[in-house]
């Protein structure tokens, strides 16, 4: 592993309990995420946690707007059932504008995940939730608008240093966050059950997200 990865897997208790906390707490955010569903083996065995064995995932509960978050290889994975005026949104000027790597340049996911919506399937994003300036959680805050200003369109705002990203977790200019939040390797097993840690066939199936630039 990286030193990033050991940096992330190695923190004081501290910080290691809030991450924990953090990435297991389900709550109920604006208008696109009124409730987080309680989905059946939502978190695998201990031992399949840390022998980094991909896991799956049933997003079958996951209505639209919703988001919920797993663990995998200790850390926390945002999965987000985005709606079609999320998806629009992203596409945008407003939103567009802010971004300081919109077409995913940078390597913070895998091939089949560098499009405007990042993801495999638009509706659905799947990210590690984690801060790309110093390991903090960022929060979804999808509702546009609102306390963080009128030209705010939706995403996830970190509140240890002010950091944002848009709907397909792409980083705004001018923040202290160098990159987009990373996705992991993942792929559809069905239409809806997720396996995270494992690529689906074709062009980017040797991605590791240890080739990610910043994690």
């Amino acid at each position: 592993m990286t030193n990033q990865t050991e940096k992330f897997e190695q923190p004081d208790a501290t910080r290691r309990d809030f991450l924990l906390t953090a990435a297991g707490a389900m709550t109920a955010v604006g208008a696109i995420a009124t409730a987080w569903p309680f989905i059946d083996n939502l978190n695998p065995a201990a031992d399949v946690l840390a022998a980094g064995a991909p896991v799956d995932v049933d997003i079958s509960k996951v209505q639209g707007g919703q988001k919920i978050t797993v663990l995998w290889r200790s850390r926390p994975i945002f999965i987000v059932h985005r709606t079609p005026p999320a998806l629009d949104m992203l596409q945008q000027a407003r939103d567009v504008d802010l971004l300081a790597d919109p077409e995913s340049t940078v390597l913070q996911q895998p091939e089949y995940a560098r499009n405007w919506h990042r993801s495999i399937k638009p509706e659905y994003l799947v990210v590690v939730g984690i801060c790309t300036h110093l390991g903090c959680i960022p929060r979804l805050e999808a509702t546009p608008g609102g306390s963080l200003g009128s030209s705010w369109p939706g995403g996830f705002f970190c509140p240890c240093h002010g950091s944002r990203y848009d709907l397909a977790a792409r980083v705004f200019k001018g923040v202290p966050a160098p990159y987009n939040l990373p996705v992991p390797p993942y792929r559809f097993v069905k239409d809806t059950v997720l396996r995270i840690g494992e690529n689906p066939p074709g062009p980017g199936a040797d991605f590791d997200l240890r080739s990610i630039v910043q994690l």
